[in-house]
């Protein structure tokens, strides 16, 4: 059997083509890469147990005594502290104990630690991400036959685990700016919800974006709908719990299913996931009231590669391949659009649902937010 030298390099003639220096520079990035990615479901097993809860309130502590604080065995969470320790995301406490011994070595959760991964009401917890992204990579084996039909997997086909995590990883940035920077930046839709506006919120998962606005403004009234009904079922049992029954509803709906008039219809996260996102456009437009507005929220996006190519891309760009993107091809007619669309293909997509005005009105590091008029 021979080979065309002109289509098929000999070994040694691609061995004369690599660089070496950049191939071991690529190796040490694999070797990172799949330690972080191993970290990723340990610190979920983390979150799970309690282990950062309990060792960002018990101080400095060895395996021993954060295994008799959590019930579980020394051997497990030594071996677990070990690894987060390594990741940066607990301290090693060097100046409590000479010990080389592993067995008494003690560990220790800083400020910013404590922040990141145990408390849910900061801007900055990260621990909704762990559930999020180690749920959707459940669907490999039927992803990976997904590249060969085309075919999609459905956001109510994953593990719950993603919805759950989805809204942990969401909540954050829409407490810290849904209601101070966000709504302010659609002109006069801040005054009308101070007033009393009525207000749809289309793919609202669990209810947290719904929920933080009907705390805020207690004289406007809220509807949430989603297709996926355990979702909603959690969203009614967390608005009882937040006191706002009495102004919000939620039902299980697609995101065409708008019912009235409304000053306000919000996606958050969710738009470029849906099979039809026209069509849901196309609905808010035609439910929404001649001075009112439509609120998009996306995840950062750019309009090139060459703007994508930076460490959010890379896990905005993995997510889309994950979750977006099937969803988007899970049904007819699959339009695919993912979550790096860009804010030029999204304006360009009001435009053609039928608004005259289709802007970018804020951003984040973490988001765009669109403004859809008519």
């Amino acid at each position: 059997m021979s080979t065309n030298p002109t289509t098929s390099p000999t070994r040694t003639e691609s061995e004369a083509n690599v660089d070496a220096e950049r191939l071991e520079e690529l190796v040490h990035q694999v070797v990172g890469d799949v330690g972080a990615a191993m970290t990723v479901p340990l610190a979920l097993i983390g979150d799970r147990l309690g282990l950062f809860t309990e060792l960002a309130k018990g101080g400095s502590m060895n395996a021993e005594q954060l295994a008799e604080r959590t019930g579980l065995v020394e051997r497990y969470v030594r071996e677990w502290l070990l690894a987060m320790a390594t990741a940066g995301y607990v301290t090693y406490d060097t100046g409590s104990d000479g010990s080389p011994d592993p067995a008494l070595a003690r560990y220790r959760m800083s400020p910013e630690q404590a922040e990141a991964f145990t408390d849910p009401e900061s801007p900055a917890y990260v621990a909704g991400a762990f559930q999020n992204l180690t749920a959707a990579t459940r669907i490999i084996d039927r992803l990976t036959e997904a590249f060969r039909t085309g075919q999609g997997v459905g956001w109510h086909e994953h593990h719950e685990d993603l919805f759950l995590g989805t809204e942990r990883f969401f909540r954050p940035s829409y407490l810290a700016n849904l209601t101070s920077t966000w709504i302010p930046a659609l002109p006069g839709i801040e005054d009308k919800l101070r007033a009393g506006a009525r207000v749809a919120d289309v793919g609202c998962g669990l209810g947290a974006s719904t929920i933080i606005m009907a705390t805020e403004y207690p004289k406007s009234t809220f509807v949430g709908i989603d297709y996926h009904a355990p979702s909603i079922v959690l969203a009614q049992h967390r608005a009882a719990d937040a006191g706002v029954t009495d102004r919000v509803t939620f039902r299980t709906a697609g995101a065409a299913d708008l019912d009235g008039t409304f000053d306000l219809i919000t996606f958050f996260d969710c738009l470029h996931d849906m099979p039809d996102p026209l069509a849901a456009l196309r609905a808010a437009r035609s439910a929404l009231a001649e001075d009112g507005a439509v609120m998009l929220v996306e995840p950062m996006s750019w309009d090139s590669v060459e703007e994508t190519l930076n460490p959010l891309g890379r896990l905005l760009a993995g997510a889309s391949v994950w979750i977006c993107l099937p969803s988007g091809l899970s049904d007819e007619p699959a339009y695919g659009l993912g979550n790096q669309a860009g804010p030029a293909r999204t304006c360009a997509l009001g435009r053609e649902a039928g608004f005259g005005v289709a802007r970018e009105a804020v951003a984040t590091d973490f988001n765009r937010v669109y403004e859809f008029r008519l």
